[in-house]
């Protein structure tokens, strides 16, 4: 199941001279393609679940600009998921964008994206995620965004697939690309106050303009910065070749996931299972409302609130100084599949 690109590519003749700038009709082409991808992967899970249906809110914001959320309750797989179209502009930067990119001080704004958060019902099934998005300021824009994967119940093809995947369509545009942003991912979705990783994993990236530089986090003494520092100078890529990367890994979604929720959906389970799920589920609220720059920026932006938080799962608990049994399916969770690991290369 691949997303068709909804967004024809603009003719050599009506693009910018500079290679380094982004083309005069380049908010509407990233626009439309964020309205595309939610279209087609609200259709694609639609069809995966086979009850439930999206809920459509639309939504203007007072500064510049609103959305679309898309909310699916109580399906055959999903309790709760939603996907997010976003297109927002406005004269106040948030003080998230000004402390990362100072440069962009002064300018008005303009930001889009869609982004998508899954719960399912079945702790066999895991969460899963996706933001891709575009801003301009100025002179300064950038690509950024992700996808990662957070099962409860692991299951080592799952991870495997899932990665390679993604590796295979990060592969189609170069090869530094997936070993640079899968680092950064295990990075990036990290619980520093749990000194655990929120899952397997995937691919993240954020800053990624002409400069040429793969590696554009503030941990300048982690892997994904090492490992792009150690491929030396990169050569500088154009909006263009950006925007098309970004279009590849949107359009990856539905081969990279729906395949995992066919193969564990129709595995039984138990209460234990399930009290299981929802409190792991507790760590997913945790990182979103402390370290998830897109609810952060979303929130300082004012943003819908009801759309920013639609990643919060329906049902959490937490238990105190929990500690999974030597030996169980639980406790393989924290012994493997929250420490990173090589899943293309999987030979466990």
């Amino acid at each position: 199941m691949t997303v068709s690109n909804p967004v024809s590519q603009t003719p050599a003749s009506q693009l910018q001279l500079d290679p380094s700038l982004p083309p005069s009709d380049s908010q509407q082409r990233v626009a439309a393609f964020m309205r595309g991808i939610q279209d087609t992967i609200c259709q694609g899970l639609e069809a995966v679940d086979g009850k439930g249906k999206f809920r459509q809110d639309q939504w203007e914001r007072s500064e510049g600009g609103g959305g679309r959320s898309r909310v699916m309750r109580n399906g055959n797989i999903f309790e709760q998921g939603g996907v997010n179209f976003s297109e927002v502009s406005g004269s106040q930067l948030p003080p998230s964008i000004i402390t990362q990119r100072p440069e962009a001080a002064g300018h008005t704004f303009f930001a889009t994206g869609t982004s998508l958060v899954l719960h399912p019902r079945s702790p066999y099934i895991p969460t899963v995620h996706l933001n891709y998005r575009y801003f301009e300021a100025g002179p300064v824009w950038w690509f950024g965004g992700g996808i990662d994967l957070t099962p409860y119940y692991p299951f080592a093809e799952d991870a495997v697939h899932f990665h390679t995947t993604l590796k295979n369509a990060c592969d189609r545009h170069d090869p530094e690309y997936y070993p640079t942003f899968k680092r950064w991912c295990d990075e990036y979705f990290y619980l520093r106050h749990r000194d655990e990783a929120r899952g397997v994993g995937g691919i993240f990236f954020d800053y990624q303009d002409a400069n040429g530089k793969l590696y554009g986090g503030s941990n300048s003494c982690g892997e994904a910065a090492a490992y792009s520092n150690s491929k030396g100078a990169t050569v500088p890529r154009t909006w263009e070749e950006l925007f098309s990367f970004v279009q590849t890994c949107g359009s990856a979604f539905l081969d990279a996931y729906a395949p995992i929720v066919e193969r564990r959906r129709d595995l039984e389970y138990g209460d234990h299972e399930r009290q299981f799920q929802l409190y792991r589920r507790g760590r997913y609220v945790e990182f979103n409302l402390v370290y998830d720059r897109g609810t952060i920026f979303g929130l300082q932006t004012q943003g819908r609130t009801e759309s920013i938080l639609m990643s919060l799962p329906p049902l959490v608990r937490w238990e105190y100084c929990y500690e999974p049994e030597a030996g169980s399916r639980e406790a393989a969770l924290y012994d493997t599949f929250l420490k990173p690991q090589d899943w293309v290369n999987w030979q466990g």
